[in-house]
């Protein structure tokens, strides 16, 4: 049986780096900051459907109608593919068949860094 991670919320999966110097976009961390581990640095897998909206829908009906809207949600800025740099400390560690991620709300990612060619068109 296959199984699937699938994010809830603001929630991001990130593949962290395995603690080099150089990242593999070119991106140097300062031994400094690398010492304290507050940011690390990986690709992201999978994100979540993003910040969920209130549901106006139902409010003129009468409070005994059966009401079934479909959730609504704010998007996420980071995509799947992305390269970030984020706040180690609100990370939760995860091992997932024998890999291990970082499950981070999108608020503590700092930066992403995105292939130019990857972006949709507009």
């Amino acid at each position: 049986m296959a199984k699937e991670l699938i994010m809830v919320g603001d929630r991001v999966l990130i593949l962290p780096d395995e603690g080099e110097d150089k990242t593999s976009s070119g991106l140097y961390l300062p031994q400094g900051v690398k010492e304290k581990e507050d940011v690390q640095s990986g690709k992201i897998i999978k994100i979540g459907p993003g910040y969920p909206l209130p549901d106006y829908s139902g409010i003129d009906e009468e409070p005994w109608q059966v009401h079934k809207s479909e959730r609504k949600y704010l998007p996420l800025q980071a995509q799947e593919g992305d390269y970030c740099i984020y706040l180690r400390k609100s990370a939760v560690e995860i091992e997932f068949e024998g890999k291990k991620y970082m499950v981070v709300p999108h608020a503590a990612i700092l930066m992403l860094l995105r292939n130019q060619n990857e972006l949709p068109a507009v």
